[in-house]
């Protein structure tokens, strides 16, 4: 039987309370980073962003949106129309695919609507947990906490919030981060763990948490 790795406690509230805190003031109200003009491209973009980077997507779906940000108008450009918009990105054939699937479905289903549940949103082609989480948090305001290889990272490396896998991190997050930090907590850790607690070499010596963070392997 596989052993499984001890995990250390979470910070305590009044060091989440401080972390989050500091977050705030520095990025008051933080936003995702891909683009989008409603929460069906909002839907696309996510799903697209998969083993993607966000730049590379909105550079595909520029083009795409302006001419397709509604299902019905997605379903008529098309599979060929879809695939040639965002062929840049990878696993594109199958994205595509996808897509097309995802609009039918909300036509056919949803009177043209995405729908604001997550059972409903994973439901649909090539959304997972995390794209539905994202959907929720930043198309309806609901602190749903969408954990991806930078929140994980983070989220253990700081223990504001450490789990064995993203499920665990998830459910670490909402059960240990201040309700009223609950919002924007994704996207404050996302953009921590972007740009500030990178995974091959942290930069602590710009961290605005450095001193409340245990990790052991600081960088100057």
């Amino acid at each position: 039987m596989a052993i499984q790795r001890r995990i250390p406690p979470p910070l305590p509230f009044a060091d989440q309370v401080a972390i989050f805190s500091r977050l705030a003031e520095a990025n008051p109200a933080p936003e995702t980073e891909l683009l989008f003009v409603n929460p069906f491209t909002l839907v696309v973009a996510v799903a697209l962003s998969a083993q993607a980077t966000d730049v590379g997507v909105n550079r595909a779906t520029r083009g795409l949106f302006a001419v397709a940000d509604t299902p019905e108008k997605m379903l008529e450009l098309g599979l060929e129309g879809v695939t040639e918009h965002i062929r840049t990105i990878g696993l594109y054939r199958q994205k595509a695919k996808n897509v097309i699937a995802l609009s039918r479905i909300l036509v056919d289903d949803y009177a043209g609507q995405v729908p604001d549940s997550r059972a409903a949103l994973t439901s649909l082609p090539g959304v997972g947990r995390k794209t539905a989480n994202v959907v929720l948090s930043c198309a309806f305001g609901h602190p749903a906490q969408a954990v991806d290889t930078h929140i994980f990272r983070v989220g253990n490396r700081t223990r504001i919030a450490p789990g064995r896998d993203v499920d665990e991190v998830e459910r670490a997050i909402e059960d240990n981060v201040p309700a009223r930090f609950q919002t924007h907590a994704h996207h404050w850790l996302i953009l921590h763990g972007r740009y500030v607690c990178q995974a091959r070499k942290p930069r602590c010596g710009i961290c605005p948490i450095r001193d409340l963070c245990p990790y052991e392997e600081k960088t100057a």
